[in-house]
């Protein structure tokens, strides 16, 4: 398959279909954010304001998914969203994509990305569990993906589990947090 990479900041086209994956996937397996279209425009205007970075993956003038990384910290950004079309799902290329990212996020001297991968669809052990201080870490040492959380599909791509945020989106609902040093096969 023959794909290229945008900036989808640069077309209105491209920011129309991103809106629209952004909706379709998100709804499709039942998470909460961007319920309507209008709540997915509003997400894609901010990611692709001038200080963001938003790369599309093209195939001809159709975007498959696209990936929004933003400042969060000097030298650590938030990796906010990423996101295939559901029919371009598991066929290798968000890790593409998300390499593309890295890529870019290398040349601006960013060495680490942060990302937030929600469980509001009791897809991880820790939607299982009532997660407090004490019990956090084991629940992470030991979490288990029950409903193909794309939390292993981050950790296959060198992100690593650093923390979780219990009841981000409600009881039950944790935020799984996970960064990844881009120090690593730095090209020098």
């Amino acid at each position: 398959m023959d794909y290229t990479f945008y900036d989808i900041s640069k077309s209105d086209k491209l920011k129309e279909q991103a809106a629209v994956i952004l909706h379709t996937a998100f709804t499709n397996i039942g998470k909460c954010a961007w319920l309507t279209i209008e709540a997915a425009r509003k997400e894609v205007s901010e990611c692709t304001e001038p200080a963001n970075i938003c790369m599309g993956m093209c195939r001809g003038d159709t975007l498959l998914g696209w990936a929004g990384l933003r400042p969060m910290y000097d030298k650590t950004w938030e990796l906010h969203p990423m996101v295939m079309h559901p029919d371009y799902q598991h066929l290798g290329l968000g890790r593409k994509l998300l390499k593309r990212v890295e890529e870019g996020a290398r040349k601006l001297d960013i060495i680490g990305i942060l990302l937030g991968t929600d469980d509001e669809t009791d897809g991880t052990s820790l939607s299982q569990c009532k997660l407090t201080a004490d019990t956090v870490l084991d629940e992470i040492r030991n979490i288990k993906n029950l409903k193909q959380h794309p939390y292993e599909f981050y950790k296959k791509c060198g992100y690593a589990i650093i923390g979780a945020v219990p009841d981000a989106s409600g009881i039950g609902k944790p935020d799984i947090l996970m960064w990844k040093s881009l120090l690593q096969n730095r090209p020098d």
